[in-house]
């Protein structure tokens, strides 16, 4: 009887009544099934499906956090469809992640449009056993470079000669610097990974920056963020994000032709770069299951994007600021002059005589805060940070921003101020400076960048005074791609 009673009203139901019957159900369905417990960092209530994803802003990502810190604190949490984040803000809590519970912390999350790419293989997504294999390895192959005959420092200032010799034959006209420097710092660690460099002219190559910028600049994208929330829908929709699995082809592509011929005319007893030692380590006896050429693959790609992206976009800032900066630019070559003059190029021994010039690199560094909320990491453990619950599984976000802006830790941390980094006139580095973040997992590069940073700058500024186009006002805007990076800009390089 009672089952004839519900039949007659299913029957009496329109479509439209069961459609709002079903979807109100499934909403409900997400709300019990995502409700944070008492002791869950708090955070903004969360939509079906969507989770929090109209909270953030993808083009200023860092300003959405700095606002939900001011409302929930410095410790809050976000949903993003089935993720689930936790935010931390401050650098007492970030190194309270980052090194006191590192090992809490010491996973990548798994994003769907990284990981259908790279497969958890590599140095930079890869987790357990394996990346401790795999960083161990790229540190120590890094570390001992000179492989071959030249050492990291002869390789950065050659390519420094390339760099200043292409921005000469501008003669003074406005232009771009952006491939430029992307190309010199590249080619640094093409030499390392690959063993050679491009020329500025390698069409090829030119066009594989213009590929990786243009899938950085994907990344960012709202596409990208429903791919995250809904990856078996969105891989059959077409959109930008299909655009950025084609690029991440051809990069494969690229590099897998590279190992080829590495492979074709490989000889052991010859080393000639970080392929060619990866090869050796995957030829030897009782070697570990994770040599194999997929994950050699993707930490060359890794080595490849990592070791661009990140020196290159940081001397674009530094380039940009010295010329809105007229007078610490002059100040800066002043000291140059003084201590190395013009006869040579700098080298590393210089670095500990010119303090201003260190303080100024390492304030470019805090100011531009390339990467504002680090690269993510994941709760391997049940955990606690300030008193709140983080469940195995939850991915952590810590806001940079935070740190490299806090008004405790810093004078005036709004302005670009290079005695931030100075005490009576030599050069000081404070804890709170960590863009190559901290703990573990900090950036297997920070040695290889700090001196390309150092010997490049060094090299532009000993040679040319950088300023803006006759009429031009510079900005100083961004735009988020695989970095906080400018805004695409022209200036005058003049030689000195």
């Amino acid at each position: 009887m009672l089952f004839h009673c519900f039949a007659v009203l299913w029957k009496s139901l329109s479509l439209k009544i069961a459609l709002v019957f079903f979807a109100t159900f499934l909403m409900v369905a997400d709300y019990v099934r995502r409700r944070r417990s008492r002791d869950f960092p708090p955070g903004p209530m969360p939509l079906p499906f969507l989770g929090n994803l109209l909270h953030l802003d993808a083009t200023k990502p860092h300003f959405s956090t700095q606002k939900l810190t001011d409302i929930y604190g410095n410790v809050f949490s976000l949903q993003l469809g089935n993720l689930q984040f936790v935010i931390v803000s401050g650098l007492e809590l970030v190194k309270e992640a980052l090194i006191h519970q590192g090992e809490n912390f010491l996973d990548r999350p798994k994003f769907p449009i990284i990981y259908d790419f790279s497969k958890a293989f590599g140095l930079v997504m890869s987790n357990g056993l394996p990346w401790k294999q795999q960083r161990r390895f790229a540190l120590s192959t890094l570390r001992n470079f000179g492989l071959g005959k030249r050492s990291l420092e002869e390789r950065i200032q050659e390519e420094s000669r390339f760099l200043t010799g292409a921005i000469e034959n501008e003669k003074g006209q406005p232009f771009d610097p952006h491939y430029q420097i992307n190309n010199a710092v590249s080619n640094v660690i093409c030499s390392v990974t690959f063993g050679n460099r491009f020329d500025y002219h390698d069409s090829q190559f030119q066009k594989l920056l213009h590929l990786i910028n243009e899938t950085g600049v994907l990344q960012r994208s709202i596409w990208v963020q429903l791919y995250n929330i809904f990856p078996a829908l969105m891989k059959q929709l077409p959109g930008p994000h299909q655009t950025i699995f084609r690029n991440q082809e051809q990069l494969k592509n690229f590099v897998r032709k590279i190992i080829k011929k590495h492979q074709e005319n490989w000889n052991p007893l010859e080393t000639r770069d970080f392929i060619d030692a990866y090869l050796n380590e995957m030829a030897k006896e009782n070697v570990s299951s994770s040599f194999h050429e997929e994950n050699l693959l993707q930490s060359a790609i890794d080595l490849f994007i990592a070791g661009t992206e990140t020196t290159s976009t940081t001397l674009r800032w530094a380039l940009l600021y010295m010329a809105v900066y007229p007078e610490i630019q002059g100040r800066v070559q002043s000291e140059i002059d003084s201590v190395i003059g013009q006869s040579r190029p700098p080298a590393m021994a210089d670095k500990d005589n010119l303090p201003y010039t260190n303080a100024v690199i390492h304030e470019i560094q805090r100011i531009s805060n390339i990467l504002p909320l680090n690269v993510p990491r994941l709760a391997t453990n049940n955990t606690e940070i300030a008193g709140f619950h983080v469940p195995k599984g939850t991915i952590l976000i810590c806001d940079m921003t935070s740190v490299l802006f806090d008004k405790d830790e810093w004078d005036t941390p709004k302005k670009f101020n290079p005695n931030h980094f100075l005490s009576n006139g030599q050069f000081r580095l404070k804890e709170a400076f960590i863009p190559f973040s901290a703990g573990k997992r900090a950036c297997l590069g920070e040695r290889l960048a700090r001196m390309e940073l150092f010997l490049f700058f060094t090299a532009l500024v000993q040679k040319f005074s950088f300023q803006a186009p006759k009429g031009v006002k510079l900005s100083l805007d961004f735009k988020m791609n695989i970095t906080l990076s400018p805004n695409e800009y022209h200036i005058c390089a003049i030689s000195r």
